[in-house]
């Protein structure tokens, strides 16, 4: 008869693969050299970890609890051996943003850990964020026991099975781990889902507390790697040279730049200069094309710049790529109102066919945009009256923001005093970003909508803005990136006071992580862009503030290894303060006191149409009679 190995021995022999995988540098120089066995006998713990390490997966962000105890041992084993890291928190919606922004912004793939319950549905709120914009996490979560002995601690308290597993599948892939054999198949989707080349986000893996101890033996070397995958394009030519007939004829095109096109700087340029484009941005994708570059008009969409929204408006021909047709982006599907035809560049094909009348080049964007380009000689002749046209645009809206960057500061009601207006504060900030070479996070509401339209980025991977599900508190949780990558970069987080409270747990985790970075908190007593929203609707404000004042500088500094800065009430005492933060080895929070009221300097303008509140029924119309 086969007797079962202690705990001690199972943990015992953990270890030793633990050790022989560091010692040999890597899991599969182990397998190569046969200090490690391709055939285990272990628990499902620790062949979750085995086979995340094939898929380069060594980086774990974790608040465990009592769904978690099993797989937190094993870490804590592989942490002692120097093989993987964990970083524990105090906020899962943090963590998980956290853990998007390491992927988003440094291409490490963290997984994210929590307990059963209500930490789970924490993390997966805050999974929405790496969801919407395309960014593959794994998430672990405990989950309720197989054998079904009655009802566990914080599982969800209805006679049905799954039910996490349910949940988490409609936010992207999901797989319950009820039987550990199954890990191989788990894994593998979840491979695909995490470094899809053009649907990726998260993945979640469903744990049940009684499976995590569970003995299995698994085939490491049958467990998937990450995938390889190579780009793909048309192989077919009429598609491309039906595109190029149709640049080469139209007077006035206009390329509008998803945030798929991030990376695809050198691309981008090449077909905008070839087709004699006019290149308008979304909010995620500022920088694929140098700020001052004579045919970038800037963002378009429903909160777009006047350049933007003119060329989007005005173009015959719009070459969509990289886009999702999201409404901010395209004014609920009504901004390109004189477009007779679409070229959409696209991997996914429901992206590639949103639009009427498309020519769909489904594939990776550098590939198909290399193909393309072969077609395009001569195809920018025609283009200088409507480059010219777009040029006008462009100065009238560098002009417009140079009016609200110069303007003094003002009396404000709720400070009682004159202080800055957000645009020409967030100018300060963005100004000192470009000139240290710091990272620019922005976070949801009036900070975001502002400083999309303000940056003046010259390549892409300068400014991460979360517009795709536009979450508070998503730019102080990304900061705690830099304290986990194995390159950090220094990073300035654009935060209004409303979202910076969404997170403030991130003082003392930033703190624990050692991360260098500053906050900025640009405090206007309220959520001004609903406020607005509502001024612009209905004329009348409802309960988007409150009157508590926060000394935020005493907040963050009470905290130690914070410094607290207050940002003055002018553009000279702001740099002041953004110079004393970066000197700081740590993290530095700075305050910023900015106006909230109805003048006109206190924004940079919509200049588009959205589907929201009182302007439904003139969109939707307007979206009936539209043929693209």
């Amino acid at each position: 008869m086969l007797t079962r190995p202690s705990e001690g021995e199972q943990r015992d022999a953990m270890r030793a693969r633990a050790r022989a995988i560091q010692q040999a540098g890597s899991l599969a120089e182990a397998l190569r050299s046969g200090s490690l066995p391709k055939l285990v006998e272990t628990t499902l713990s620790e062949a979750l970890v085995l086979g995340l390490l094939k898929q380069d997966v060594r980086k774990y962000l974790a608040i465990f609890g009592h769904g978690s105890t099993d797989f937190g041992d094993v870490l804590r084993i592989y942490e002692e051996e120097g093989v993987t890291r964990t970083f524990n928190f105090r906020n899962e919606v943090e963590m998980a943003h956290a853990a998007t922004a390491l992927r988003w912004q440094y291409g490490e793939i963290p997984a994210v850990v929590t307990s059963i319950g209500p930490g789970a549905l924490q993390a997966m709120a805050g999974s929405l964020a790496a969801a919407s914009n395309g960014v593959g996490v794994y998430h672990i979560y405990g989950d309720e026991t197989t054998f079904g002995e009655g009802y566990n601690m914080q599982q969800v308290p209805k006679e049905e099975q799954g039910l996490f597993g349910r949940m988490t599948a409609l936010m992207g892939g999901s797989y319950v781990l009820h039987t550990p054999e199954a890990l191989r198949d788990a894994l593998r989707r979840g491979s695909l889902q995490v470094n899809h080349p053009y649907r990726a986000g998260p993945f979640y893996l469903l744990l049940p507390l009684n499976t995590q101890p569970q003995r299995v033996t698994i085939n490491i070397a049958a467990l998937p790697d990450r995938p390889d995958l190579p780009v793909l394009a048309p192989a077919d030519d009429k598609a491309y040279a039906k595109a190029a007939r149709l640049i080469a004829q139209a007077r006035s095109v206009a390329i509008k730049a998803g945030g798929g096109t991030r990376g695809h700087d050198a691309a981008v340029r090449r077909l905008a200069e070839m087709s004699g484009a006019a290149v308008v941005l979304s909010p995620g994708s500022t920088g694929v094309l140098p700020d001052a570059h004579p045919q970038n008009m800037h963002v378009g969409g429903s909160k777009g710049s006047i350049s933007g929204n003119f060329a989007m408006a005005t173009a015959e021909l719009v070459i969509v790529i990289g886009s999702r047709g999201v409404c901010q982006a395209d004014c609920s599907g009504i901004g390109y109102k004189s477009a007779k035809e679409i070229i959409n560049i696209n991997g996914d094909l429901a992206d590639a066919l949103h639009y009427n009348h498309t020519t769909a080049l489904a594939g990776d964007i550098g590939a198909v945009i290399e193909r393309l380009c072969v077609h395009l000689t001569g195809a920018s002749a025609n283009k200088a009256e409507w480059l010219k046209a777009c040029a006008v645009k462009k100065a009238e809206w560098t002009a417009f923001k140079k009016s609200r960057f110069d303007a003094a500061p003002a009396l404000d009601a709720a400070w009682q005093r004159a202080v800055l207006y957000q645009p020409a504060a967030i100018k300060v900030v963005a100004d000192f970003a470009k000139s240290i070479g710091a990272a620019k996070f922005f976070d949801a509401g009036d900070v975001q909508a502002n400083g999309f339209q303000i940056v003046e980025d010259d390549r892409t991977g300068d400014t991460f803005t979360e517009s795709g599900a536009s979450y508070m508190g998503f730019a102080v949780s990304a900061l705690l990136a830099s304290g986990m990558a194995d390159k950090p970069r220094y990073g300035i987080a654009f935060t209004g006071d409303g979202s910076f409270m969404m997170n403030p747990q991130v003082l003392i985790d930033a703190v624990e992580h050692k991360v260098r970075g500053t906050i900025v908190i640009f405090d206007n007593r309220r959520m001004a862009a609903i406020t607005g929203l509502q001024l612009a609707q209905y004329g009348k404000e409802f309960r988007t503030n409150d009157s508590v004042p926060v000394d935020y500088v005493q907040l963050a500094g009470a905290v130690k290894g914070v410094r607290a800065l207050h940002g003055g009430f002018c553009a000279e005492e702001l740099r002041a303060a953004l110079k004393e933060a970066q000197a700081h080895d740590g993290l530095s929070v700075v305050h910023v006191p900015v106006y909230a009221g109805q003048d006109e300097l206190a924004g940079l303008g919509a200049f588009g149409q959205w589907n929201v509140g009182n302007w439904c029924d003139d969109v939707q119309r307007e979206w009936i009679e539209q043929d693209i």
